[in-house]
C-alpha cells in the first residue's frame, strides 16, 4: 500500500520516519501531476512545496495551530495532508473542491486566501486575540510566498507585529524566486543576498527574530527550524528557499509558461489539451503591440501578471515598455499617474477583481487629475473555476462612481481592438476596457449604428429593447432569437461604451415598451442601474429589467455553470421577458422596421 493511502489527516505524519515522509513526498507529486494535469490548476506552487508542508503538519497540530496560506494557491499539498485526497477528483468544478482554502471545505481552513499579502494581517489579529484571551497553548503560522511580500499590506502587518506584544507568531517565507512571476525589485535583491549569505536580514532590522535559510526540500532541516521557531514563542521569520515546480522537468524549467497554473494538459509533454482558439487576452495583447509601434509614448503597467493579462508579446518585442511592479496594485495605478503627468501614455492591465484594491488611487490619484491612463481589466465577469475571490463582478458597480473614468465592454476580438485604440486615443481622462476569461467567439457584426451605438439585431416591432453589455451580447441575440419566436418585436444594441451611459439609449429606450439589460456583473450599482437612472433623468416611462449576477458570492464551476446558476442563459432571460410584455397587456401599435433597416 503507497502510504499516501495512510494519510487521513495531519496526526499520521507524526508516526512516520524522515525517510517514509521523504517516501510520501514522492507519492504527493505523482498524485498531484496526475490530477492538476487532468484537472488543471496551480501545479507549480505545489510541487514546490511538497516538503515544506509536510514538515508544518508535522511539526504543528492543524487546526488547533492555525495555518495560514498566502496566497491560497500553494495549499493542495495542504488539503492532500488533510483528509481531502478524494475531492481532487473535481478539482476547481461545481461541487468538487476548490482551488483555495475554503473554510467550507474543512476546519483546517481559515480563509478563502487567494489575493496576495493578507496573511499577515489576518495572523497578526488572531495571535492578538489568543495574548488577549490568555491562550498560550497553540501557534499562528503565515506562510507567505516572497512575491506576495511585495505587496504593501504585508509591511503594513510587519510594522505591527514586529511593534506589538511578544507572542506566538511564526512567518514562513517561501522564497522560490518567482511567487508567481519573477519577484521583482529591490525586495528581490535583497533576498538573493541572503540566499547567497550576503548582508542582514531586513526583519532583524524591524525587531523580529530571523532563522534561515533553510532548504525548503530537506524536511528534517525544516522540521528542526520550525521547532526552534516554535520554542521561541514570540514573532519570528523562517526563511525556507523553495524550488516551484519541482519534480516534474516542464515545471522546473518554466516550460510552456507552465510553472504556475496550467489548463488540462499532456502529463508526459506538459502540452495543453484539446485546440487552442484566439482569447480576449490574446487579441489585447496583439493590439497592444500593434498601438506600441505607432505610439512610442505608449507603456504597459502590469502587477506580476504578465503573461495572463496578455503582456508577453509586447514584453517580447519592447522590453523596456512593460512594468512589473510585483504584487502592488496601488502602487501601479498611482505610478500610472506619474507616468502620464510625465507625457507617458500608461495601459494598466490587471485582473478584474484585483483593481478593487486600487480603487483609491484610481479615484483620487488617476481620475481627480484627470490624467489619460487606459485600465485594462481582464478576467471581468464570472471567471468560473477560480471561486469566488476571482469573479471580476464588482468592477462596473464600483467603478462607475468614478467622475470622468469612460468605461468600454467589448462584445467580440474586433470591438475589443476598435475600443482599445479609442482607450489610447482618449485624452481628456481615464479609460477603462473590461472582458472576461476565454475565447473571444465570433465577431459579431452590427447591422446598423444609433447614436454611436451599435444596433445588432431588429426584428418586428418596436417591443423589447434589449442593451447587451459586452461579451454577453450573444446571449443577449439567443434571447432575442427566443423572445422574437413568441411574437414580440425586439431590438439588440451594444453600446459598447457603458459609461458614461450613451443620451441616445434614452431615445432609443422611449421608442420601445419594455428595455431590459444583460450584464456580466453585479446586478447592483451594475450598468442596468445606471440605465435605470437615466431614463428616470430623461422622464421615459419605459419599464425596464435588469439581469445580472445576484448580489452574493459565487462557487467555483465552469463560466456556463456558474451563469446558469445566476439565471443568466437564454431561456430563462427569454421566458422572464415574454411574461414581462405580457404584464404589460396590449399597447400602442410601434412602427416595424423597414427592410433597409432605417431608425426610428
Amino acid at each position: 500500500m503507497a502510504l499516501l493511502e495512510t494519510v487521513s489527516g495531519p496526526a499520521r505524519l507524526r508516526e512516520l520516519t524522515i525517510d517514509e515522509l521523504t517516501t510520501l513526498a514522492g507519492e504527493i507529486r505523482a498524485f498531484l501531476i496526475e490530477r492538476v494535469a487532468a484537472s488543471g490548476g496551480h501545479l507549480g506552487p505545489n510541487l514546490g512545496v511538497v516538503e515544506l508542508t509536510i514538515a508544518l503538519h508535522a511539526v504543528f497540530d492543524s487546526p488547533r495551530d492555525r495555518l495560514l496560506w498566502d496566497t491560497g494557491h500553494q495549499s493542495y499539498v495542504h488539503k492532500i495532508l488533510t483528509g481531502r485526497q478524494a475531492g481532487f477528483d473535481r478539482l476547481r468544478k461545481s461541487g468538487g473542491l476548490s482551488g483555495y482554502p475554503n473554510p467550507a471545505e474543512s476546519e483546517h481552513d481559515l480563509v478563502e486566501n487567494s489575493h496576495a499579502s493578507t496573511a499577515l494581517s489576518y495572523a497578526d489579529g488572531l495571535a492578538r486575540a489568543d495574548a488577549y484571551l490568555g491562550r498560550t497553548d497553540r501557534a499562528v503560522v503565515a506562510i507567505i510566498g516572497d512575491g506576495a511580500m511585495t505587496g504593501g499590506m504585508a509591511w503594513e502587518a510587519l510594522n505591527n507585529i514586529a511593534g506589538g506584544p511578544d507572542r506566538p507568531l511564526i512567518i514562513v517565507l517561501n522564497d522560490n524566486e518567482r511567487s508567481y512571476a519573477p519577484t521583482v525589485g529591490g525586495w528581490a535583491e535583497h533576498l538573493a543576498d541572503l540566499r547567497a549569505g550576503r548582508g542582514t536580514d531586513v526583519f532583524s532590522g524591524f525587531g523580529l527574530d530571523y532563522l534561515g535559510p533553510v532548504d525548503g526540500h530537506d524536511i528534517q532541516a525544516v522540521q528542526d527550524a520550525l521547532r526552534a521557531a516554535r520554542a521561541l514563542a514570540k514573532p519570528v521569520v523562517v526563511h525556507v528557499i523553495t524550488e516551484k515546480g519541482k519534480g516534474f522537468e516542464h515545471t522546473e524549467n518554466n516550460e510552456l509558461d507552465l510553472g504556475h497554473a496550467i489548463k488540462p494538459m499532456d502529463p508526459r509533454t506538459g502540452r495543453p489539451l484539446g485546440t487552442s482558439v484566439p482569447s480576449f487576452t490574446s487579441v489585447f495583447g496583439s493590439t497592444l503591440v500593434e498601438l506600441a509601434e505607432e505610439r512610442p509614448d505608449l507603456v504597459a503597467i502590469t502587477a506580476a501578471m504578465t503573461e495572463p493579462t496578455g503582456l508577453l508579446p509586447l514584453r517580447k518585442q519592447y522590453p523596456d515598455r512593460v512594468i512589473d511592479v510585483g504584487i502592488a496594485e496601488q502602487h501601479a495605478v498611482t505610478m500610472a499617474a506619474g507616468l502620464s503627468m510625465g507625457g507617458v501614455h500608461p495601459v494598466v492591465a490587471i485582473y478584474a477583481t484585483f483593481v478593487n484594491r486600487a480603487l483609491d488611487q484610481l479615484l483620487m490619484d488617476v481620475a481627480l487629475h484627470k490624467r489619460p491612463v487606459t485600465f485594462v481589466l481582464d478576467r471581468s465577469g464570472v471567471t468560473g473555476d477560480d471561486g469566488p475571490s476571482h469573479n471580476g463582478m464588482w468592477d462596473l458597480s464600483v467603478l462607475q462612481v468614478v467622475p470622468g473614468l469612460r468605461i468600454a465592454a467589448p462584445r467580440d476580438g474586433a470591438r475589443l481592438a476598435e475600443l482599445l485604440r479609442e482607450a489610447v486615443a482618449w485624452s481628456e481622462g481615464p479609460t477603462l476596457l473590461r472582458f472576461p476569461k476565454g475565447a473571444a467567439g465570433d465577431d459579431i457584426p452590427a447591422v446598423a449604428r444609433f447614436g454611436g451605438m451599435d444596433v445588432l439585431r431588429r426584428t418586428g416591432s418596436l417591443d423589447v429593447l434589449i442593451v447587451a453589455v459586452g461579451a454577453l451580447a450573444g446571449l443577449a441575440l439567443t434571447v432575442a432569437d427566443g423572445v422574437r419566436a413568441q411574437g414580440i418585436g425586439v431590438t439588440v444594441v451594444d453600446p459598447r461604451w457603458v459609461t458614461p451611459v450613451n443620451p441616445a439609449l434614452a431615445d432609443m429606450a422611449r421608442r420601445h415598451r419594455l428595455t431590459i439589460t444583460i450584464e456580466d456583473n453585479s446586478r447592483t450599482g451594475g450598468v442596468g442601474s445606471a440605465i435605470a437612472q437615466t431614463l428616470r433623468d430623461a422622464r421615459v416611462s419605459t419599464p425596464l429589467r435588469e439581469f445580472g449576477i445576484p448580489r452574493r458570492f459565487l462557487g467555483h464551476g465552469s463560466r456556463a455553470e456558474v451563469l446558469a446558476a445566476c439565471g443568466l442563459t437564454a431561456q430563462e432571460i427569454s421566458r422572464s421577458v415574454v411574461e414581462f410584455v405580457a404584464e404589460l397587456g396590449a399597447g400602442p401599435q410601434h412602427a416595424e422596421l423597414d427592410a433597409e433597416g432605417s431608425m426610428w
